[in-house]
């Protein structure tokens, strides 16, 4: 599972430096204008729990639907691809756009939660490569379902006051 992060990873990282450099470099989280948007905004954490439900939930659901199915392995080694893929685009723009200030930016940007739905997610993964050797049962459901929880309240109640201090910090 690692490795298949790994190559994702590597993916994004080639894409956002010969394929996507100019896009990367331009946009994004890491611009200025964004990053003083993002300062000079409250954050309300009840408006940013429903729309993190949305968009952290859903994909967990989704790949958890696809361990019923045939799929589920194709499932598992797409979801590691694009995680490694993903994170490699948002390192390269961080460090396009901010140098060491960005990598400590991304680290802030996801402190405390990735602690949990990455947790959650390996969990889930490792089970959608070991089907049908191993079954899905109550305790797995439990722990991905409280990881993913726990991993939404930290990033919604937490994690923009992690990402504010770091902002002022490195301003």
């Amino acid at each position: 599972m690692l490795l298949l992060c790994l190559a994702g990873f590597l993916a994004g990282i080639f894409y956002a430096n010969f394929i996507a450099k100019n896009y990367v470099t331009m946009t994004g989280i890491f611009h200025e204008y964004f990053l003083n948007q993002y300062t000079a905004s409250g954050i309300i954490a009840r408006d940013y729990l429903i729309y993190l439900l949305r968009w952290r939930a859903l994909p967990f659901a989704v790949l958890a639907l696809a361990g019923r199915t045939r799929l589920r392995k194709v499932a598992a080694v797409a979801a590691l691809l694009w995680t490694g893929f993903s994170g490699g685009i948002l390192l390269v723009a961080a460090i396009m756009r901010m140098g060491i200030r960005g990598i400590l930016l991304c680290l802030a940007g996801l402190f405390p939660q990735i602690l949990f739905f990455a947790a959650a997610f390996a969990v889930l993964c490792w089970y959608l490569f070991s089907a049908p050797r191993t079954e899905w049962n109550t305790g797995k459901t439990v722990f991905v379902t409280v990881m993913v929880t726990a991993g939404i309240f930290a990033e919604a109640f937490l994690n923009p006051e992690i990402v504010q201090w770091m902002m002022d910090i490195l301003a």
